[in-house]
């Protein structure tokens, strides 16, 4: 095994490329979202709804913290798919050597903050107190293992930088297995409560971390040597001027999710469990178009460091036609089949009903947020990270303002709405911030084409 498995975007047909490197990373995507679906299912039936809304209830607060480590990941992702496409191999070498450098020091900041605020955060989301008990038992394994999930993410990130979307799958796969072995004979068998799901969460990243690691190491060209990480400033700027917007872009939708949870939380349990079972399904749903955002991301960066600005806009069209059909998919059974949906992780009437009044609202709708995951990849896999930082500033602000005004009104529902909006405003964020950044690039590239031609 050498250097196979790496893909070059910036030769070649785009479209086969693109779906050579989606594939896997959706299946990648897939078996997450779907372990993680079938991992608190295991504790709804296994544990009851209460244990359900008590997993569902760290969502919002897991992306915080783990959202930014995955946004910081992904950003210094960017420029070594940049130092990958303009074949500058001495600068991608240097730039693995800081990552790793940083994800050190992000893991012992995160994990220290994490374990140290939970009570508190707890708290500031008005977490119900029949379900405390239960979140701290399992953010507190969760947030201690938390740099597990950073290993994966940052060699999960260098991997796809690289064209290598089959490595992480291979990866997810064998963890997905585990865990989902582990939930259920900790359940079932041992009859343990919620901190099982958090020890088998923890295990399988280890696992999938080191089959990630296992690749890196055996790729020849980015071998590090001490000399690779010596402390150069330019380095760490290009990590941090791409990773932090994708972190702090992250954590602020983050905290409009949390405002979002802690007026869910204000109206009782039968609401938490609901908004739980719907935050799940929103995640799974929307997975096929976030996976077209990341292979959307690694082919704009390795081509934009190319200067084929012309080829970006080939790779937008095949990324936003595997949106569409997600939408016309994925969005018809959320609007169609909302109980069929419900009645798969919860068991009360109520948290049952409420889901049906949420997912067709959000199933209609979500044609914006699989365009917005694609448009903002591409924004962001040229080196503009600060357009999808405010678009997520944006977001924040719809989520908080419209779940502040109308749910008095509109009850439930108003968390659906919140959503909506949040989505609708990011998009246009991103399509402005698109066309300022690439067409002027591609006209100034053609006119150069046909300068030369003459």
């Amino acid at each position: 095994m050498n250097d196979k498995k790496v893909i070059d975007f910036t030769t070649g047909n785009p479209t086969k490329h693109i779906l050579n490197f989606y594939w896997p990373l959706l299946l990648t995507s897939m078996l997450q979202q779907l372990y993680n679906f079938v991992d608190v299912m295991i504790v709804g039936k296994g544990l009851g709804d209460d244990a359900f809304a008590s997993v569902g209830n760290m969502s919002s607060l897991f992306f915080l913290i783990v959202g930014f480590s995955f946004g910081l990941a992904n950003g210094f992702g960017v420029p070594i798919a940049q130092s990958f496409g303009a074949k500058d191999i001495k600068q991608l070498r240097h730039r693995i050597a800081g990552t790793v450098q940083l994800a050190i020091i992000l893991a012992i900041i995160l994990t220290t903050f994490s374990t140290t605020a939970l009570p508190f955060l707890l708290r500031l989301m008005k977490t119900d107190p029949s379900l405390m008990e239960n979140c701290l038992k399992y953010g507190y394994i969760v947030f201690g293992g938390i740099s597990t999930s950073i290993c994966y993410n940052v060699s999960a990130a260098t991997l796809r930088a690289l064209g290598d979307s089959k490595t992480p799958l291979r990866a997810i796969i064998f963890s997905s297995f585990v865990n989902l072995g582990l939930d259920s004979f900790f359940i079932f068998v041992l009859h343990m409560g919620v901190e099982s799901a958090a020890i088998a969460t923890v295990v399988s990243q280890v696992l999938s971390s080191i089959i990630c690691l296992r690749r890196l190491s055996q790729i020849e060209m980015i071998k590090l040597e001490k000399s690779d990480f010596k402390n150069d400033h330019k380095v760490y700027i290009s990590l941090f001027s791409n990773g932090l917007p994708m972190a702090f872009m992250n954590s602020i939708t983050a905290i409009g999710c949390m405002v979002v949870q802690h007026y869910i939380n204000d109206l009782g349990t039968d609401y938490t469990t609901a908004y739980s079972a719907c935050s799940k399904y929103l995640n799974l749903f929307m997975c096929p178009a976030s996976t077209a955002g990341n292979a959307m991301s690694a082919y704009t960066s390795q081509n934009y460091g190319a200067k084929e600005y012309d080829r970006i806009l080939k790779g937008l069209k095949v990324c936003l036609t595997i949106s569409l059909l997600t939408y016309l998919t994925l969005g018809s059974v959320m609007t169609f089949c909302p109980r069929f949906l419900a009645k798969l992780l919860i068991q009360g009437e109520t948290p049952i009903r409420l889901v049906c009044d949420y997912l067709p609202i959000c199933g209609m709708t979500i044609i914006a947020v699989d365009c917005l995951f694609v448009i903002r990849s591409a924004v962001q896999g040229m080196g503009h990270p600060v357009p999808p930082m405010w678009s997520g500033v944006l977001e924040m602000a719809l989520r908080i303002g419209v779940i502040t005004i109308f749910i008095k009104t509109l009850g439930f529902r108003a968390a659906a709405f919140a959503e909506v909006a949040a989505w609708t405003g990011a998009l246009i964020v991103n399509v402005i911030a698109f066309g300022k950044i690439l067409l002027p690039l591609v006209s100034s590239f053609r006119l150069s084409r046909r300068i030369k031609a003459f």
